[in-house]
Parts: C-alpha cells; structure tokens; sequence
C-alpha cells in the first residue's frame, strides 16, 4: 500500500511541475518582395464526371458464361444492360451471332462516336419499352449527352 501512495505522489508530483521547457530555435526575420498567390482550380461536376467517363474501361474480355447483356449491365461499362447493342455494333467483325459470344474474346467498349438517336435506336433494338428509349439517369453515357438529358452529375 505504501509503495502505491509513493508512486501516486510521485505521479502528481510530475504533474503539478509539468515538463521542461522546450528550447526554442532562433527566429530569422526574412522580407519576402514577392507573394506568392497559391490558385485553386475548381472543376465543374460536369467536368469531373467526364474525366471519370474517360477513365473508364476501352475494353472487355468475355469471362465464362457472360452474355452481351450482362456486359452492358456491368457500372464500369454501360450500367444499362438495353445498350448492348452499341457492342454488338463495335465489334460485328468478332461476333457473328449476338446470342453466340465466347469465353476469352476481347471487346472494345465504344466511348464516344455514338449520338443520343444511336442509343436510342439500340435500347429499341434489345427490346426497351417504347416509353423509355432514353438511357435512364444511371446509364453511364458521355457528359455532353447526359447534360441533354437533364441529369445531374
């Protein structure tokens, strides 16, 4: 018991005194002729997303069991699985039959060079609801064409 009231004495001791001062280092006084401005560049949500759009995957090769609807659906390539024709038009040269795609076959993605009247002309072709042609608000589509739509960013 004594050495647990010496040890909380000494404990308090140390803290009633706090630590050693700590030795300052000498200060130079420097005159500065020039300010420098550090400038922040804000981008637009518009241009984020167009930068993440280009970054994103040029191509695809088939795992087993994939399907070209599979692969539209997948959020790196299309995020609509309706837009599988866009694919299927990139790549006619490798896939006779659309229904027919084969485990290690390499797809590129098209990124750009479709309009709005494209997309729309492949959502009726895999059978969309007439109603809604356009790629929905998920649809990972180009920044210009997603700002015609109206969607945020």
């Amino acid at each position: 018991m004594k050495k647990l009231m010496l040890f909380a004495l000494a404990c308090s001791l140390l803290l009633a005194f706090g630590c050693a001062k700590k030795v300052q280092p000498e200060t130079e006084t420097v005159v500065v002729t020039e300010v420098e401005e550090e400038v922040v560049i804000v981008k637009s949500p518009m241009e984020l997303y167009a930068e993440a759009y280009a970054n994103l995957p040029k191509n695809h090769t088939v795992a087993k069991g994939e399907c070209l609807w599979w692969i539209a659906e997948y959020k790196e390539v299309y995020n609509d699985p309706f837009m599988w024709p866009l694919i299927y038009k990139a790549n006619r040269d490798m896939i006779k039959n659309p229904d027919l795609i084969y485990a290690g076959q390499s797809f590129s993605l098209p990124r750009t060079g479709f309009s709005l009247e494209d997309v729309k002309s492949a959502r009726k072709d895999a059978g969309a609801p007439w109603k809604a042609l356009e790629p929905g608000a998920s649809a990972v589509v180009p920044a210009e064409m997603r700002a015609a739509l109206g969607y945020s960013f």
